[in-house]
């Protein structure tokens, strides 16, 4: 009976203490889980890249009398490179940027009523000095473009007549406008790839031709040209940020 008195007033005890034990440990620390961090896309920065494609340009001569000679589609591809700086305000973009390439836009046509003469007409340079402005959304940046074009252009009238060939040739540089769009993605932080279509304007002008018997005042000619390219980008001294 003494020994069932003792297990029954220390299981008690134990009852009474257990609650003070717990109350005198430290109370369990919470910790909040870490912020979702979002990694946004930074277009800030220089960037030089290179770009090819296929380019179409129209060639509409007219005699001094303004008579039609001839009219012509040249068509060709481009390669060349491009450098230029962005900054960023927001979801807008803005930049200005350089870009040459070298060309073999080609055509010729047979003019109409003097079959044994051939208009030709190939560019084989030109230069654009734009400026831009865009909207991105993170990695993905739609862009329009204007500015100043320079183009390279070799203008021929090429005879044949009792097996001889005489080729009469002008060669221009011409000082024009142009406008463009594209559409840009970053795929790594400082890589991006592009798609841009751009049109340069080129107003009438004189070509002066060269044959072997001296230079003469020969025909205007005058045509826009359109461009279709593939461009790939690196850019520097804008990297990503973080955003909560």
């Amino acid at each position: 009976m003494r020994k069932f008195l003792l297990g029954t007033v220390g299981l008690v005890a134990l009852g009474i203490a257990a609650p003070a034990l717990a109350a005198d440990l430290p109370a369990r620390t919470y910790t909040k889980a870490p912020a979702y961090v979002a990694a946004v896309y930074d277009w800030s920065g220089f960037y030089i890249g290179i770009n090819g494609g296929w380019g179409q340009s129209r060639d509409r001569r007219i005699d001094p009398t303004g008579a039609f000679i001839s009219s012509l589609d040249a068509n060709g591809g481009t390669v060349g490179g491009q450098i230029g700086y962005r900054w960023q305000s927001g979801a807008w973009v803005y930049g200005v940027e350089a870009q040459g390439n070298w060309a073999d836009i080609n055509g010729s046509t047979i003019v109409p009523g003097t079959p044994a003469a051939t208009a030709r007409s190939k560019m084989d340079a030109f230069g654009l000095f734009t400026g831009q402005i865009g909207y991105s959304w993170n990695s993905a940046l739609l862009y329009v473009k204007g500015g100043a074009s320079i183009t390279d252009r070799n203008y021929q009238f090429v005879t044949t007549a009792g097996g001889i060939v005489a080729a009469e040739t002008g060669y221009q540089t011409r000082l024009g406008g142009t406008v463009g769009a594209g559409f840009e993605y970053g795929f790594t932080p400082n890589w991006s790839a592009a798609i841009e279509y751009d049109h340069i304007f080129e107003n009438r002008h004189g070509v002066t031709y060269g044959s072997v018997v001296g230079p003469f005042p020969g025909s205007s000619a005058g045509g826009d040209t359109d461009l279709i390219t593939a461009r790939l980008n690196y850019r520097w001294g804008g990297p990503i940020v973080a955003k909560y």
